[in-house]
């Protein structure tokens, strides 16, 4: 058995990047762990909040429901506050992510990671999948964790850019402008893990998630086929290791 520590932004991200891998390593006997650096305060407010509830708490609780669902056995939050999209002015506030001293923030990874002696992380490439200034972070405390606690692979989460275009084209209702600098291109991606078997449980996993991703959200709103081809592929870079096929744990 081995233990894969997957690292987040903020909740929900988890379910929809590596929800598949996740729940694959569950099923092959490994250690899954859970570590997100913010609890998302900034996300969208949803009308079903309880009188006195904060978003955070109730996104607490649905990434330990989605977690769940995806065979985790541990999950850690790391406190920091969601410093927002790019260039919002939470960006700077004190308390963000964004603003974290990255070895220190590296340091609190990095003893979860020598806690579960993992053998495996998983983190986000360095422009953050799409330029959100927390993901991109992610990046570089993941990076700083790995190399203090000697975790020998790291594998940069991605999207194909390629794959992503033709899933917006299908679904038919994204700008294809917009996302032209999210996500990597193909030629660049060393592994590619299908998790068509866990479509059900990351779907599942997705829903958990209902303040942020409703019934009606582009990722739950699109027809099965075109879901599979947008999230039944799980996109990795290793720096360092060509071409591969899988992720290894």
């Amino acid at each position: 058995m081995a233990t894969l520590v997957t690292f987040h932004a903020h909740p929900d991200d988890e379910c929809i990047v590596t929800g598949g891998v996740m729940r694959k390593a569950f099923e092959e006997g490994h250690r899954v762990v859970l570590v997100v650096a913010t609890r998302g305060e900034v996300g969208e407010i949803p009308d079903f909040l309880e009188d006195g509830e904060e978003l955070s708490q109730r996104r607490v609780t649905e990434t330990h429901a989605a977690a769940e669902l995806l065979g985790v056995a541990r999950v850690e939050f790391l406190d920091y506050l969601d410093s927002g999209m790019m260039g919002d002015e939470l960006n700077d506030r004190q308390g963000s992510f964004w603003t974290a001293d990255v070895d220190e923030a590296a340091r609190k990874l990095a003893a979860i990671l020598k806690e579960e002696d993992a053998q495996t992380l998983t983190i986000y490439d360095s422009n953050g999948g799409y330029g959100h200034p927390d993901h991109i972070q992610v990046h570089r405390v993941g990076m700083r964790a790995a190399e203090i606690a000697g975790t020998p692979a790291v594998y940069q989460a991605t999207m194909s850019r390629e794959n992503m275009m033709e899933a917006f084209r299908r679904f038919g209702e994204v700008d294809l402008e917009a996302p032209e600098e999210a996500g990597t291109p193909e030629a660049e991606i060393t592994a590619r893990v299908d998790v068509t078997k866990y479509l059900d449980v990351k779907r599942a996993a997705m829903r958990a998630h209902a303040s942020q991703i409703p019934e009606q959200s582009f990722f739950l709103s699109m027809d099965d086929e075109t879901f599979g081809l947008a999230f039944g592929t799980e996109w990795f870079i290793r720096e360092g290791h060509g071409s591969e096929t899988t992720l290894e744990l």
